[in-house]
């Protein structure tokens, strides 16, 4: 019985890693991995929440500001004797009360624009959190084209391996029956060399291409990572858009702008409180105090506590005005820095816009460009292949040589990967425009 549980547990467990290792890994799963696990986005998460207590703290300061206090004080040798008023040894006992309430009246708006700035800056952080999942999405698919176009590389330059391994052993048949001479076959051989080569160097490359992609998702390195390639099944055609209408959206949508936008927010309020702090300030307070007093070498027994503390009370009620006179040029050399800053963040948010106006011309241009190169790359790989087919033939009949042979192989070789690349290219500038547009990176995620 011992020995069946055994078994049946070590079933499960190859079964799940069998499973874990057959996974293939779509492009969305592999952004959707990068943006849950990234140190920076949870970074920036923690960066959100200060922004959110800060706001707190801006509302708070809208209510009155409070205190109590309680004192007690024990006293001894010379002093004045507060139910004489003379000096003489004695010990006494002095027991405080104190409750206080203030709230400020005008300070030049600081408090509220405290609070909008407060607001810009959560709205801000959350924002950067958008804007961090969006630029590792962006690298992450990035990344994922290059997995994809390594491992078609990798394939083609097996599949011209193959083939040309396959024309050498042919050719050193024919060279036996003295149908081909050793010129020949020492070419194919050659050739044959650096298509094995060229194998081993895609392979390296497709290595390092599934390396940086594991570093953009933070996926551990010693897990093997196969992505799906059944992106490539789409069709590929022009579309007329307006960049004026794509830019109008992302302008007040896209996170790159809407930084910019709350940065600009964020240092006009910090100049408006600058600014307000050269102004007067007009506070309110009130407060409510009592004591008890013992003389503790007295001949006479002191009045009752409860006595004392309702005797004893005082109240008072208080309006401050104040104006700020001179403290060394700091309120002025603040306000004057804050003035530069806000015009800094205007400069700002006007490169922003123009460069992400500028990255979505250049994105709808490509795609454009990288749908035409397609169709056109296709109708070239098509007739490539059938000029080396043709070669082939007339090699094998002898009419053509192994170089003419080697250079119709890597003409077709050529226009394949690009044919590859150019498919890649047209995928992913197809997600920029969409992104600009509004839709979502991740499918189904926001």
């Amino acid at each position: 019985m011992k020995q069946i549980i055994v078994t049946s547990i070590l079933s499960l467990s190859l079964a799940t890693v069998a499973m874990a290792q057959e996974k293939r890994w779509t492009m969305d799963e592999c952004m959707h991995y990068a943006v849950e696990n990234s140190p920076k986005v949870k970074k920036q998460t923690h960066t959100s929440d200060s922004y959110k207590a800060e706001l707190n703290s801006a509302v708070a300061s809208f209510f009155p500001s409070m205190s109590a206090s309680v004192g007690a004080q024990y006293s001894f040798g010379r002093s004045i004797d507060p139910e004489t008023n003379v000096y003489n040894n004695t010990s006494t006992f002095n027991n405080g009360y104190g409750l206080s309430v203030s709230i400020p009246i005008f300070n030049g708006g600081q408090l509220i624009n405290q609070w909008r700035m407060a607001k810009a800056n959560r709205q801000l952080g959350m924002n950067d959190i958008q804007k961090e999942k969006d630029d590792l999405a962006i690298n992450t698919m990035q990344a994922f084209m290059d997995v994809v176009y390594y491992q078609g590389t990798v394939k083609l330059a097996a599949e011209q391996l193959e083939e040309n391994s396959r024309i050498l052993y042919k050719t050193r048949r024919q060279e036996e029956l003295g149908l081909k001479g050793k010129a020949d076959v020492a070419q194919i051989e050659a050739q044959v060399a650096a298509n094995d080569y060229n194998l081993t160097h895609q392979q390296n490359l497709l290595n390092t291409a599934i390396l940086t992609l594991k570093q953009n998702m933070n996926f551990p390195s010693d897990m093997e990572l196969d992505v799906d390639t059944m992106l490539l099944d789409k069709s590929y055609a022009t579309m007329l858009e307006s960049v004026e209408e794509i830019y109008d959206y992302a302008s007040d949508n896209n996170p790159t702008a809407l930084q910019a936008q709350l940065q600009l927010k964020s240092s006009k309020m910090q100049y408006l409180m600058a600014k307000g702090r050269m102004l007067p300030s007009i506070s309110f307070s009130a407060g409510v105090s009592t004591n008890y007093y013992e003389n503790l070498k007295g001949e006479q027994a002191p009045a009752a506590f409860g006595s004392q503390f309702k005797n004893n009370r005082g109240e008072y009620i208080s309006f401050n005005l104040s104006f700020p006179l001179f403290n060394g040029l700091d309120r002025l050399t603040n306000l004057r820095k804050a003035r530069n800053n806000m015009r800094i963040a205007q400069e700002q948010q006007t490169e922003v816009l123009r460069q992400l106006q500028t990255a979505i011309e250049q994105a709808i241009l490509d795609r454009e460009g990288y749908a035409k190169e397609t169709i056109q790359m296709e109708k070239k790989a098509q007739a490539d292949e059938i000029a080396y087919q043709v070669t082939l033939r007339k090699f094998e009949e002898g009419l053509m040589s192994p170089i003419d042979l080697q250079t119709s192989a890597n003409t077709l070789l050529l226009s394949k990967a690009d044919l590859l690349q150019r498919k890649l290219m047209y995928l992913l500038k197809c997600k920029l425009v969409d992104y600009y547009k509004g839709k979502p990176l991740i499918e189904g995620i926001n």
